[in-house]
This record gives structure tokens, C-alpha cells and sequence, in this order.
């Protein structure tokens, strides 16, 4: 059985889940349905919301400026299929497909996709999820690694990705689906924590 505290709800073990067994978790429970599996995702670190929220401050500023879309963050429900349901850290829609935003979820593939590795996540970002997303249509694809303070931007096509562009440490990525929407490496990886050993 799978044993989740916040609710003492239990879920049968079974070898597939589905999302009619995913709705029945309690709600923020820290799970995704990924390949028919409850995957639990820890809670990230403070140096991964940092930047998360770096990215955000950057996404609200230009969307609230060119009345683009919605922006969504983790976590949100993303529907993609019976046995695919994610929370991405930073979703973006275009307002030409705000119905697909529902009272309990996002019913298929947003415009932008922005996931943040972290270590027990980053094989599902880089693998499975990943294609998912070029699947479904997902136009576009950031992954951000806080290990090698890289952004990579991908680019669907035909239901794939294909790398177009990477910056590591230093660089500046332009969005190809948001015009003039650009991130500079550095101001997103800048450290403001320090370990004074205490």
C-alpha cells in the first residue's frame, strides 16, 4: 500500500495508475503520475525556488506587458493523458488557449514548459516527461540546472525536441515563442545564500 499521512488516505498498490487513482490523493500531496507511477517529489531546496522565482519575477513582468498568456506555477496539475499528469515548475499558456486551464487542471500541453532539475527529478525532466511534452505539442522546452548553472531551450519538431540553445554560467537564452522575452544565465544563478556553518 502506498501510505500517505496528510490524510491517512491509502492507495492500493497496483502496477498502473491512472489519473482517476491520482485525484484521489489529498490535495499537495507531493506526487506526480508519470508512465502509470506515483513518482513522490520531495520538496525542492531554497536555491531551486530562488530560481524559480527569478524566472517567474522575469515571465509575470513580460506577459503582464504584452498581454500574452497565463502563467502558471508548481504546483498545478498538467493532464496530459490517462497515466501522464505533471506538476512542471513554470507553465505558460498563449490567450489564444486559456480553455484548456480548468477548475482542477490544465487539459493538455501548455505553450512553454520550464522545469528546474533537482536529483530526484531530473531523470523524469530529461527522459520521460520530456517526451511527453514534444508528444503533446509543447512548443517549447527550458531546462534549468542549478548543478551546472545551464539553461537549455528546446524547440519541438514533429514531436521532438532538438536542442537550440545553451548557456552555461554566463549567456543570455531568448524565448522562441515569446518574442523579446530573454534570460541572462547570471542573474538567474547569482547566489544570495551563504553558509555561515551555522
Amino acid at each position: 500500500m502506498v501510505s500517505l499521512p496528510a490524510k491517512e488516505i491509502t492507495i492500493p498498490q497496483k502496477e498502473v495508475y491512472t489519473y482517476a487513482d491520482y485525484v484521489m490523493l489529498p490535495e499537495g500531496a507531493p506526487y506526480q503520475l508519470i508512465g502509470g507511477k506515483l513518482v513522490m517529489t520531495p520538496a525542492p531546496t531554497t536555491f531551486h525556488q530562488i530560481i524559480l522565482v527569478r524566472l517567474l519575477e522575469k515571465l509575470l513582468l513580460y506577459t503582464a506587458k504584452e498581454k500574452s498568456g497565463q502563467v502558471l506555477v508548481a504546483p498545478v496539475d498538467v493532464y496530459f493523458e490517462e497515466k501522464e499528469t505533471y506538476q512542471p515548475d513554470i507553465v505558460f499558456i498563449a490567450k489564444d488557449r486559456l480553455q484548456i486551464i480548468e477548475r482542477e487542471k490544465v487539459k493538455g500541453a501548455p505553450d512553454l514548459i520550464i522545469e528546474i532539475l533537482s536529483p530526484s527529478t531530473a531523470y523524469y525532466d530529461l527522459k520521460k516527461k520530456a517526451i511527453v511534452y514534444a508528444r503533446h505539442g509543447v512548443k517549447e522546452y527550458w531546462i534549468v540546472d542549478p548543478e551546472d548553472h545551464s539553461i537549455e531551450v528546446h524547440q519541438e519538431a514533429e514531436g521532438k525536441y532538438k536542442l537550440n540553445q545553451r548557456v552555461e554560467q554566463k549567456g543570455e537564452v531568448k524565448s522562441l515563442l515569446l518574442d523579446g522575452f530573454t534570460v541572462e544565465a547570471e542573474e538567474i544563478f547569482s547566489r544570495v545564500l551563504h553558509n555561515s556553518g551555522s
